[in-house]
């Protein structure tokens, strides 16, 4: 049985964001059992905790930020993939700053900080999500796998093809990924740009602050002002950014990634894919079930009842920040009997009540909310964006914005198949029950 790691001592790092050029300071700590991996903004007025998984990514460009609601923590990738590599299961990164330390671009810094501070076995058996199944995501002629391997580790063949760039040419790099084969081998290459990207981004603003000899700027002869470490540095530092994305799962991954020409975005979607494999397989082994929180369970928080309950099981919970659930919407529904009887379609209406619903089961998750009722405030930047009828599965999410000791404000989605049907953000104020 593999036991869970976290390191034995603090260790710090502090450098410039490779995009925005702000100083950081990060330190890394201990955690516990259980913790994960997560960030800390200590430099806000009220510290903001944000665990490093797949739902809690942001959507930008060459990078993987992570959010919670309007703050944001920036490039972490090449932090979380020294994190994954050493096998570090709890540990809290705390940062002053937007955006990580960038270093000389590489993850070589962050390595060595972990590695001097040390590791120490906890009592508690690893998490780990071994892939049994094919996963793939494609976009245009870019491509990831996800595949089923008999060894018991993460391995890696990414097939990087910048076949028209004679600076960079077609590199393809296998690893087996273990904290021997990544010091030696991955966590030394560093970020690389064409030289027209590089314009182009400084153009904007971003990387103002570096030059050629402090990243990888390679034009048709290869490096400006500069030399490559390893002779296929650039498929090297898509491996250690791959490493750095499936950290977002949030435990070990067994299995083989294979890529091509894949980026963030597609790292990023493969790492979500897993992810929502993983937690239904835990909770399914440990309830028997995908539900996390049952129609019985819900029925004891949320006041509802028939014809008036409207979300069926809670199958995705991150503690009080996020959570995601199921109403199957069937021909029985009381709704249909007379709002277009003949063309059924759902009321928008009480779509947007039910994302209020699962958001009153999101806000119930805090202690000091236990027994009290969310009551509607507003609704802001209400769309209904496509119909729902009959045999339609309707997924709610529901992400805190704020949640104070009277009101809460969150982000809400309803999709069916992935397509939106409908979003809203939604504010209450909480009361209590014996108030009403």
């Amino acid at each position: 049985m593999k036991l869970q790691k976290t390191i034995a001592a603090p260790a710090t790092v502090s450098g410039k964001g490779l995009f925005g050029g702000k100083e950081a300071k990060v330190v890394f700590r201990p955690a516990p059992v259980d913790t994960g991996i997560v960030f800390v903004r200590i430099d806000l007025e009220e510290p903001v905790r944000i665990r490093a998984i797949a739902p809690n990514v942001g959507e930008r460009s060459r990078r993987t930020t992570l959010k919670k609601g309007p703050v944001s923590i920036e490039t972490v990738e090449h932090c979380l993939a020294a994190v994954n590599a050493m096998e570090i299961d709890n540990l809290t990164i705390e940062i002053e700053g937007p955006e990580l330390p960038a270093m000389d671009c590489s993850s070589i810094d962050f390595f060595r900080a972990l590695n001097q501070a040390g590791l120490v076995e906890q009592q508690s058996q690893r998490r780990e999500f071994t892939i049994t199944e094919p996963i793939v995501i494609a976009a245009g002629d870019a491509s990831i796998y996800a595949l089923p391997y008999p060894d018991e580790a993460l391995n890696i063949t990414y097939d990087l093809d910048y076949g028209g760039h004679t600076g960079i040419g077609r590199q393809i790099y296998s690893c087996r990924i273990t904290p021997e084969t990544f010091e030696k081998n991955l966590a030394r290459a560093r970020t690389f740009l064409l030289e027209v990207e590089a314009k182009q981004f400084q153009a904007r603003g971003m990387g103002t602050h570096l030059s050629p000899r402090d990243i990888l700027v390679i034009d048709s002869d290869g490096p400006i002002k500069n030399t490559y470490r390893y002779p296929d540095e650039c498929v090297r530092h898509k491996i250690v950014d791959l490493i750095g994305d499936l950290t977002l799962v949030g435990r070990a991954v067994l299995g083989r990634i294979v890529s091509y020409k894949s980026g963030h975005s597609l790292n990023q979607q493969l790492a979500h894919k897993i992810y929502e494999a993983a937690e239904k397989q835990e909770r399914t082994a440990k309830f028997g079930t995908d539900a996390l929180l049952d129609i019985r369970q819900i029925a004891k928080i949320l006041p509802h009842r028939y014809p008036f309950l409207l979300v069926d099981k809670v199958i995705e919970l991150e503690s009080d920040n996020f959570i995601k659930g199921i109403k199957n919407v069937t021909y029985n529904e009381h709704f249909f009997q007379g709002h277009f009887p003949g063309t059924p379609i759902m009321p928008g209406v009480l779509i947007v009540e039910a994302m209020a619903q699962i958001s009153g089961l999101l806000f119930s998750q805090r202690l000091e909310n236990t027994g009290k009722l969310a009551l509607l405030v507003s609704m802001d930047g209400v769309k209904l964006r496509k119909a729902v009828v009959p045999g339609d599965q309707l997924i709610l999410t529901a992400e805190a914005v704020k949640s104070h000791t009277r009101t809460a404000h969150c982000k809400c989605k309803a999709t069916v198949n992935g397509a939106i049907v409908a979003e809203s953000e939604i504010k209450f104020i909480l009361v209590d029950n014996d108030r009403i």
